[in-house]
């Protein structure tokens, strides 16, 4: 009930502001390309930030906690279009994709194989004429399981 009067207290522009914002947030309008620029910098964000604090202060609070929701999408509509994550543009990190490979290749030095690597590779696979020539006489026996468990 006491949503409905303060309703009933909105001038009629503060109601036209309230529809325009309301449409925004529904339907997909498109950020014009010039003002996503705009509102992916912080500079962008504060302004948006003091118009919100102003709405609060200065007009009907609806309006305010609406206007909140038009300055989240405008943002997220925005990074869409530059094809930026929000999160990036929110964080505004600057690193670059080299600087980052850098770090990586002195994290990750080139693998060198080991004395007990090359040996394997230069005896493995074992043929069976050496098996023969060893004298080895081992012949594997398959016995019965019964009882046994699985495990």
């Amino acid at each position: 009930m006491k949503l409905l009067d303060s309703i009933k207290l909105l001038s009629p522009l503060e109601i036209g502001a309230l529809i325009v914002f309301i449409l925004f947030v529904i339907f997909p309008v498109k950020v014009p390309v010039a003002l996503t620029g705009v509102f992916d910098s912080p500079l962008g964000i504060l302004f948006l930030l003091i118009i919100t604090i102003s709405l609060f202060v200065y007009t009907n609070p609806i309006l305010g906690v609406i206007f909140i929701l038009v300055a989240y999408e405008l943002i997220r509509r925005g990074s869409l279009l530059t094809g930026k994550p929000i999160s990036q543009v929110l964080s505004q990190d600057n690193t670059s994709q080299d600087s980052k490979d850098a770090v990586l290749r002195d994290l990750n030095p080139p693998q060198v194989t080991t004395l007990e690597e090359d040996i394997i590779q230069s005896m493995a696979p074992a043929s069976k004429d050496f098996i023969r020539l060893n004298g080895s006489d081992f012949k594997p026996v398959m016995t019965k399981t019964v009882g046994a468990s699985m495990v």
